[in-house]
């Protein structure tokens, strides 16, 4: 079958013909109908992840996937050949970027129905992450107001329209064609990140949502209320920076978690959906990680079987 893989870090993803793998005990083999790219893949492939995620080479690329059952491993309950499926795979691991991929059977949970199975797959990290960010550690309440970094983004598109379900009032940043989508994603304010700082035009911010880090992290904290929240995705925030003005910081650090996905697939059946900018097939790997690194994309890139 054909993967993508490295062979050691800041190695160049390539696609290469590896044995198709078996399910052991406990697992299942699922046929790739979709891979989501994430910026976690970019870092893994840079060896910046190395202490928390250390990886084996050759390593296949991926973590987000969808598909359709082909085969149970000893053990296996509750899952049969031809269910179709939606898995976050651990990081150390890998597999998504391939025709088939090997899953433990505890981290699958079942694909919506509504939507193409390969859109599924971009839920995996950036729905449950945004999830995790608004419920788990910020907990927004209805009424507050809450800053959206990046709303066209991965994790901002879905936070967007998470924060909007929970009635919050949801301020959001984009440029371009994205301002458009934000809006259409339920955004209430949409602030051109282009035009000047976007602290100029905000105050009394609950939570803030940074997809982004740097020096958005920084100017972030003009925004808030005072005792009020950033929650950062991309890296650990400046604690001690936010503490000396009266205001918390706090990093999400996502893990799998199938009940989590479980909650935040099923919305792709009622209240959300995935923002997909492209899908390439998986002979165009290397190119849809150069394109996720430029940092233009609109939603998500989702990889599809290949295409000869």
């Amino acid at each position: 079958m054909k993967a993508i893989q490295i062979t050691r870090y800041s190695d160049t993803p390539t696609l290469t013909d590896v044995a198709e793998p078996s399910p052991g005990p406990g697992e299942v083999l699922i046929h790739v109908a979709g891979a989501a790219t994430n910026p976690l893949d970019l870092k893994i492939t840079a060896g910046y992840m190395h202490e928390f995620f250390p990886v084996k080479f050759p390593y296949t690329l991926g973590t987000d996937v969808s598909g359709t059952i082909t085969a149970l491993g000893d053990r296996v309950q509750g899952w049969a050949v031809g269910d179709r499926v939606v898995a976050r795979l651990d990081p150390s691991a890998g597999g998504g970027y391939a025709e088939f991929a090997v899953v433990p059977a505890d981290q699958l949970v079942t694909a919506p129905t509504s939507i193409p199975l390969f859109l599924a797959s971009g839920a995996a990290t950036a729905a449950a992450t945004a999830w995790q960010a608004l419920t788990e550690v910020a907990q927004v309440q209805a009424g507050q107001k809450v800053l959206i970094h990046a709303g066209a983004g991965g994790v901002g598109s879905f936070a967007v329209q998470m924060a909007h379900q929970l009635h919050a009032q949801v301020i959001t940043t984009a440029s371009g064609a994205g301002v458009q989508i934000a809006h259409d994603l339920g955004a209430d304010e949409v602030l051109d990140h282009t035009a000047g700082p976007f602290g100029a035009e905000l105050a009394g911010v609950d939570v803030v949502i940074d997809t982004v880090g740097g020096a958005v992290e920084e100017h972030s904290l003009d925004v808030l209320r005072p005792g009020g929240l950033l929650v950062a995705v991309p890296m650990p925030p400046d604690t001690e920076r936010a503490a000396s003005r009266g205001l918390r910081a706090e990093f999400v650090f996502h893990a799998s978690d199938p009940q989590r996905l479980a909650a935040v697939t099923a919305m792709l059946d009622d209240s959300i959906r995935v923002l997909l900018d492209r899908t390439l097939d998986l002979q165009q790997g290397r190119e849809a990680l150069e394109y996720l690194a430029a940092g233009h994309a609109k939603g998500k890139i989702i990889l599809t079987p290949y295409a000869p």
